[in-house]
């Protein structure tokens, strides 16, 4: 689990169960996506919540799923 911790004590990470979020202070959680079925059963990460693209689509969810964390990491959770 990679959590990046900024200058003004704010932390971001992409959730996981990894460690207890918790212990680190008060918690504030957002959705950044929402990973769904086409209407021709396909699948799409859309990361509009975080200003980020549509991706797909997408043949299988795990597939989409990837590709939605991946972005997450390399245009958000990294992002300089």
């Amino acid at each position: 689990m990679q959590i990046l911790i900024e200058p003004g004590g704010t932390v971001r990470c992409l959730y996981g169960e990894a460690i207890e979020l918790a212990t680190l202070g008060p918690l504030q959680i957002a959705r950044a996506s929402h990973v769904e079925p086409t209407a021709d059963g396909q699948w799409l990460a859309d990361l509009s919540p975080i200003s980020g693209p549509v991706l797909g689509p997408f043949v299988c969810r795990s597939e989409a799923l990837t590709a939605e964390e991946d972005w997450i990491t390399e245009h958000w959770l990294l992002r300089s």
